[in-house]
Formats: structure tokens, sequence, C-alpha cells
């Protein structure tokens, strides 16, 4: 198993082969902090050759450089300084607003990208997924990779000028008491080290946490109506509580480790910055060392070892944007299987003929759903599907979206394979309707219209007035700008519904699907649905589940499905004439006969 500090390093580089793109606003917001950093440890070497003017004078450094007076070497000096702190501020600026804006566009990039690969992962991927994860990875991850990059990427770039810097000149001056101020750095690093080794799985831990909280919010607040109805509202508290504890919990072990290693550094820099007041005393006092070379020494020695004191806070912002960066990139990196193929071709002209051959089917958990299904749809024909809840229907209807793939077989639009057409078009391709009507939050025009954003309002009216939505929409005081709520709560079942089925007409499909879309709604709201269906029939090849036979009975072909097979087919009154299982049905539905004798039959 690889260490803390290789798996943060590979998530770094990771993020840097990800960020690409912005190598060279990276080099350059780099480049600011690295020339911030040396015009910010100039002033104290100016402070130095100070002390040397006023003590030496005529026999200062600068003097040898061809400025015997010493009122003008000062001039010079104060000019020097200007310059510097002139300097300094203006990289301070470029590196804060490089960096700042980075962060923002890398932040941006990488939600827009993890959020695009999600849209096109498949269905089995969410199967094991909760939502409110995924929206923690897509947005408290990727601001925690921002926070990083708002402050920790230039911290860490300019501790490291730091060291250079500061220590070229300490070496330059003064071998034996550079050896003596450097001595506490390795046990800084190894410090950080040791801390990075123990923080990592404790900010993973942390990540996972917060992940699990935002997935309890999430669905909690979904579902706040069945909490309100079982008067569970105490119950969902505790759990709340209990997972936010445990996200509490994961933060104060980190924390706890972050905490204990400053005081750690604190000690070491104080070494260091002892054994620099002493030696170079003592060694000025000898004459083997000027003043001046001394207070420039003694000055870049807190230059040099205070920053280190937020080093740990800096490594803690660090491995904190490395576990988010594992679990976005881990998302975005994530294999698509259904996708289209090479030389896959948009679908055209479609007149809406459909086969399944020999089709067999099987989830990722559990056994064979579909077994040997091979049926044909006319052109601009209406067939059902029947059957007991997990026979199998909705699955068919999955493949044919392409949400899943078959284990094996072909599914056929006019003659041609859907595996080797754009996914995009096959899915334009199709309308469906299903029993969990989605809305967006919006107007009803805008959720009409989703899909079809060119549409305009005569055509969001025509395909209302089809679906028979027009006259509740009407009676709205806004009629088509009346905002539905999330997920369309303002509205009845019934009405979602139309509106979905009017969703659906917009785009013209020259295949219609109604997986359940009666199963919900009341007697009346069924007789408007069914009349505007049997209006639109005709103009497409229709496919229709249901549970309600009485809204099939009209349908060109009826196939019977059990455990995964089609074991009747035929039109409801060849079905009824029969005798076999679709009949039985039809008796329990019409009170000629009840469900516990159809089950002992």
């Amino acid at each position: 198993m690889a260490s803390a500090a290789q798996t943060s390093f590979s998530a770094l580089l990771r993020l840097l082969r990800y960020a690409r793109g912005f190598r060279r606003r990276i080099v350059l917001a780099t480049s600011c902090s690295i020339i911030n950093k040396l015009f910010d440890v100039m002033p104290e070497i100016l402070i130095g050759i100070a002390i040397d003017v006023v003590v030496r004078q005529k026999d200062s450094f600068i003097a040898e450089l061809g400025i015997p007076d010493p009122k003008w070497q000062l001039a010079l000096l104060g000019g020097l300084t200007l310059f510097i702190w002139i300097m300094e501020s203006l990289f301070e600026y470029l590196y804060l607003v490089l960096w700042r804006n980075l962060a923002q566009d890398l932040q941006h990039a990488m939600r827009l990208d993890a959020y695009e690969h999600v849209q096109k992962l498949d269905l089995a991927y969410f199967e094991d997924r909760s939502t409110g994860n995924l929206v923690t990875i897509l947005n408290d991850d990727v601001n925690q990779l921002e926070r990083f990059l708002d402050g920790g990427a230039n911290s860490l770039i300019q501790v490291g000028t730091t060291v250079i810097a500061v220590g070229a000149v300490f070496f330059a001056i003064s071998p034996l008491i550079a050896l003596l101020a450097f001595t506490p750095i390795p046990l800084i690093v190894i410090g950080a080290f040791y801390f990075q080794r123990r923080a990592q799985p404790l900010y993973a831990n942390v990540r996972e946490r917060v992940g699990s909280l935002g997935a309890r919010l999430s669905a909690n607040i979904s579902g706040i109506t069945t909490i309100k109805s079982f008067a569970t509202e105490d119950f969902e508290a505790e759990r709340i509580r209990r997972d936010s504890s445990e996200y509490l919990d994961a933060n104060r072990q980190a924390i706890a480790i972050s905490s204990a290693f400053i005081p750690v550094i604190r000690m070491a820099i104080l070494a260091g910055f002892v054994a620099t007041f002493m030696l170079g005393g003592w060694m000025t006092l000898a004459g083997t060392l000027n003043v001046g070379a001394y207070g420039v020494l003694v000055f870049l020695t807190q230059r040099l070892l205070w920053p280190l004191t937020g080093l740990a806070e800096t490594v803690d912002l660090y491995e904190r944007a490395m576990a988010s960066s594992r679990r976005i990139l881990d998302l975005i990196e994530t294999p698509v299987v259904i996708r289209d193929v090479k030389d896959a071709h948009a679908l055209s002209g479609v007149k809406g003929s459909l086969e399944f051959r020999d089709i067999n089917f099987s989830y990722d958990r559990g056994g064979r759903v579909l077994h040997d299904i091979n049926l044909k749809v006319e052109s601009g024909s209406t067939v059902a599907f029947v059957g007991q809840t997990g026979s199998g229907k909705s699955t068919l209807i999955k493949l044919l979206l392409r949400f899943y793939k078959p284990d094996s077989g072909h599914i056929l639009i006019d003659g041609q394979p859907i595996d080797g057409v754009s996914l995009d078009s096959l899915r334009r391709t199709i309308g469906l309707v299903s029993q969990d009507v989605f809305l967006f939050q919006g107007t009803i025009r805008e959720n009409i219209a989703y899909g079809s954003p060119d549409a305009t309002l005569e055509q969001v009216r025509a395909v209302a007035a089809s679906a028979e939505a027009e006259e509740f929409i009407e009676s709205l005081p806004e009629a088509y700008e009346t905002i539905v709520g999330e997920r369309g709560q303002r509205l009845s079942g019934g009405q979602r519904q139309r509106l979905s089925i009017a969703r659906a007409l917009l785009k013209k499909p020259p295949i219609l699907i109604l997986d359940e879309a009666t199963s919900a709604v009341d007697n009346e709201t069924e007789a408007a649905i069914q009349r505007s269906l049997q209006r639109i029939a005709h103009s497409c090849t229709t496919l229709v589940i249901a549970h309600r036979l009485s809204t099939i009975v009209h349908a060109d072909c009826i196939y019977v499905i059990d455990k995964g097979r089609i074991v009747e087919k035929g039109t409801h009154d060849e079905l009824v004439a029969r005798g076999g299982i679709y009949a039985a049905l039809w008796s329990v539905q019409t009170g000629q006969q009840t469900p516990e004798t159809l089950s002992i039959r």
C-alpha cells in the first residue's frame, strides 16, 4: 500500500495533469509568488547593510562600490528600499489576482467537467451511490480545492523560495552559522511528512463523513412529506445528529494532529534562532564577522524560520485539498460503459418500426431479468406490455433507450441496430412519459419546452391542448408563467402527468413510450389522458406499459410478460378469449374475479 505522502503526491500529479490547460497561468502565478518573496527578504539584507554603513562609514560594503560618503550610501539604501517595497507590493497584487482567478476558473472547469461526466455515466453507476454524496463532490470538494489554490499553493511556493534564497545568503556570509540555522529544517520537514502520513487517512475519512451527511440531508429534505406523515421528525433529527457527530469526530481527530504539530515547529525554530543569535554574536565580538553581516543573519533567521510555523496549517489545507481532488478526479475518470461507437451515425427520417431480437439481460446484482425476447413493432402502431411487477416490462424500455446494455441480442429501429447510432439522436427520437414525473424548478412553459428551448408559446399551447392540460393551465393566476415548485410540488399528480405528456409531444417523437403514465391519477384524469393519447397515437409508434388494462384495450398488440419471458401476445379480445394470464388479470380489474382467486389460479 502506498504511503500517505506518495498518495497525496500522486493526487497532486493527477491534478496537474488535469490542469494542463492552465499550465501557463500556473507558471505565471508561481513566478509572481517567487519574485514577491525575493523582494520580501531583501529589506532584511538592506538593514544589515545600513548597520554596516553606520558602523564602518567610509569602509563599508557600499563604499567599496564607489560611494564613499555615508550620507549618499544611506540615500542609496533608502531609494532601494522604496523600490523594493513597491515591487514587492506589485507582485503581491499580481500573485493574489492570478492565484485567486486561477482557483475560480479551475474549480469552475472541474465542477462542469465532473457534472457533464456524471450525466454520461450509466444508470448502473447510480444504483449504489447517493445523490447527496455526488452533490458533496461537485460542490464541497471542489470548493475545498479552491480554498487551497486561493492561499495554500502560494504559501508552499513562498516557503520553498525563502529556504533557498535565505540559505544562499547564509552560506555566502557564514557556512558555519548557516549549518546551525538550517539544522531545525530537516526536523520540520520530517515532522511535516509525519503529520501528512497521519493526517491523510483522517482527511479522507472527513470527506467520506461529509459526503454521508450531505446524502442524509438531501434525502430527508426530499422526503419531508413522508417524514411528517409518519411523525418521525425526532428519529430523523437523531440520525442527522449521529452523522453530524461522526463528521465532527473525524474533524477533531485531524485537528488534534495539526494542532500538535505547531508547538513542535516552534521549538525547532527557537533552537535555530538561538544558535544564530549566540554564535553570530560571539563571532562578531571576536572580529571574524562584521556587525552588518551579523544583523543580516539575525533578521534573516526570523525571516527563514518563522514562516515555517504556518507550514502545519498549509499542509493541513494541502491534505484536505488532495483528499478532495482524489474524489473529484475519481468521479471524472469513472469509465462510461454505454457510449457512442467510433463510427456512430445519427438516426434520421425515423418511421418508428422496432425489433427486439434474441434479447437477454441481467442487472449487475441478481439473476437474469429478460429471457430470449423477440418481438416486432410496426411503425405507427400501438403496442402494450403487461405483467406483474418485476416481470421486466420497464427493463425493455431502458434497453431501448440504451440506459443499459443487453447481455446478448440486438434492438433495431427501422432495421438499424441502436448500438450503432449516436445516443443523442436515439434519445431525441424517443419521447418518454414515465410514472414518476420529474418537473424542474421553473415555469409551466419552461417545463413543457424542456428539451425544445426554441419552442414558441403557440407551440407550447398546442401540445398542452393535445395533452388536455390547457384548461387547468389557463385557470392558474399566471397561466404558463406559473412556477411549479421543486419537482412540481405545487401541482397535482394528474397535472404533472399532463405536463409530462405535453413535454414529450413537443419533441414530435417518432416513438412515444408511456411507462405507467396513468397509474397514479384519478379516473377523470385518466380519461383525459386517454383521449389525448388516442388523438396522437396515429402520428407515432406508441409503446405502453400499463397496470390498468382499460387503458390498452385498443392497442394493436398486447404482450404479456411473466418472469422475463413473453408468454402471450395478441389483441385485447384475442387474449381475453384465450383465457390465460391476461384474461385472469382482466377479470380481476373488472371485478369478475378477486385477486386471491388470481393468485390461486
